[in-house]
């Protein structure tokens, strides 16, 4: 087992794709400073620079997001047990998000990082492999994998021990860490642990927890079930997971206007309902914060969950066909 030594470089890019998988129970953020009424600042050591974008392009990318918007349901009610049931949020349009200051690629912020963290089972490889692919098509970056750690040299501080069931890792010291070691040219860093995960004692657990502030993130594979016998639905999971927590990387906050893959989700089922796709207020914040052409994207998406046999393939070539000559 390696010793807990993290890196400060990565050992290589990994191939570009696509991307995926959605924060599923994350109770820690009804307490975080992710929820509605906090202004963190993201830019504490680099001046803000609204994207560069003209007026012109502001237009196109309003015009897609209206042209795509009828492929798009709009958030059902909640049922009892749901995110929105116990947390009450507010939601974040296009326009407050261009105003709230959100972190996104610059040209020193010009790739995101995933760091594998624990012992992980060849089988579970393939989706990790796929997870990192969908994420660079998905935010149109680079996207490089840093050199695995494991956790034998772990502080006792970092762990939570129950009697009767396995040891999770708490995100607070993950997070810090992941902070204190990130690369200078990362737009976010995501850590990825095969160990489940809590924020406290006072949580049972959290499948992913992400900061707007620090372009850090974390999420655990230990709960999306055997990546072997029912690997569709765990690299589905997974995917969703890594989108909705790089989304949150990039200063966008729970959805409440569509079914989208930025709602919060407070269990599995409430999770695996929900679509791989961004909303059109959510898919306007990627298209404006990180350069990216709409109908091309939305291309390379379905080729790549065609080529995994997700059935979120259709979502994309639906919104691809209705773009028509658009971005």
């Amino acid at each position: 087992m390696r010793r807990f030594a993290w890196p400060s470089r990565p050992v290589g890019p990994t191939k570009l794709g696509l991307l995926g998988l959605f924060v599923l129970g994350i109770a820690w953020l009804a307490r975080s400073f992710l929820m509605a009424g906090t202004q963190p600042d993201a830019w504490e050591d680099e001046p803000f620079q609204a994207p560069a974008i003209d007026a012109k392009r502001l237009q196109a990318i309003q015009e897609a997001g209206r042209l795509v918007r009828p492929l798009h349901r709009r958030k059902t009610p909640p049922r009892p047990g749901d995110w929105l049931d116990k947390y009450k949020e507010a939601g974040q349009s296009f326009a407050a998000y261009r105003e709230e200051r959100p972190n996104h690629p610059t040209a020193s912020r010009t790739t995101i990082y995933v760091l594998p963290m624990g012992d992980f089972q060849a089988k579970q490889m393939p989706i990790l492999d796929a997870t990192t692919e969908a994420l660079a098509i998905f935010y149109g970056v680079p996207v490089k994998r840093l050199k695995q750690v494991g956790w034998d040299d772990l502080p006792p501080s970092a762990r939570r021990s129950r009697e009767g069931r396995p040891d999770q890792l708490r995100t607070p010291f993950l997070l810090d860490r992941l902070r204190k070691h990130r690369p200078a040219d990362a737009v976010a860093v995501l850590g990825l642990s095969s160990v489940d995960l809590t924020p406290g004692d006072d949580w049972n657990y959290v499948f992913g927890q992400a900061s707007l502030s620090d372009r850090v993130g974390v999420w655990s594979m230990a709960r999306f079930g055997d990546p072997e016998k029912e690997h569709g639905l765990v690299l589905r999971r997974t995917l969703q997971t890594a989108l909705h927590e790089t989304g949150h990387m990039l200063g966008i906050r729970h959805c409440t206007a569509f079914e989208c893959c930025m709602n919060g989700s407070n269990h599995l089922e409430e999770a695996d309902g929900r679509p791989l796709a961004f909303c059109p207020e959510c898919e306007m914040k990627v298209w404006w914060a990180c350069g990216v052409a709409p109908k091309a994207r939305y291309r390379e998406l379905a080729e790549f969950a065609e080529k995994h046999g997700l059935k979120d393939a259709k979502d994309w070539r639906a919104a691809e066909r209705a773009l028509g000559k658009a971005l």
